[in-house]
C-alpha cells in the first residue's frame, strides 16, 4: 500500500482533531497529518506550505465551524491556484442529517464523500480504498 504524503484535518474542535488524528494514524495511510481548527488556518496552510510533499491528498472538513464554515472554506478553496489544492479529494464531516447538505456537497463536484461524524477507522479505510487503492 502506497501511503499518502499528507492528510489535512479541519475541525474547530481540538478534541475532535486529536481523535481524528489518532484514527488516521492507526489507519497507516499517510506520512503526515496536519490538523487545523479553522477554515482560515487551512487556507493559510495551503497557501504557505513549503514543499510539494505538504500538499494534502485528502482533506477531512467539518461543515459547522464558527468564523468560516466548511461551505465558506470550500468557496475560498475553489479560488486557490490548482497547485495549492488537495491532489485528490475533500471529505466533508458533519453532524447534520439534513439531506440538502449531502446534495449540495455532491453538486460541488470535488467533494469526494460526505460522512456523518464521528470518523472511525472503518470509514478512513473505506475512503482510502475508494479513492487511493490503485495509486502508483
Amino acid at each position: 500500500m502506497k501511503k499518502l504524503n499528507c492528510v489535512l484535518l479541519i475541525d474547530d474542535s481540538e478534541p475532535t482533531n486529536y481523535v481524528n488524528k489518532k484514527i488516521v494514524t492507526k489507519a497507516n495511510i499517510t506520512e503526515k497529518i496536519v490538523a487545523v481548527e479553522s477554515g482560515f488556518e487551512a487556507l493559510d496552510y495551503l497557501k504557505t506550505r513549503t514543499n510539494e510533499a505538504d500538499i494534502p491528498e485528502l482533506i477531512f472538513l467539518d461543515i459547522n465551524m464558527p468564523g468560516m464554515s466548511g461551505w465558506e472554506f470550500l468557496t475560498e478553496y475553489e479560488k486557490l491556484p490548482k497547485n495549492d489544492k488537495a491532489l485528490v479529494v475533500v471529505v466533508m464531516l458533519t453532524t447534520s442529517l439534513n439531506p440538502s447538505d449531502r446534495t449540495k456537497a455532491v453538486r460541488l463536484g470535488y467533494v469526494g464523500d460526505f460522512i456523518i461524524k464521528p470518523l472511525n477507522l472503518e470509514k478512513v479505510e473505506e475512503i482510502y480504498e475508494a479513492f487511493f487503492k490503485n495509486r502508483k
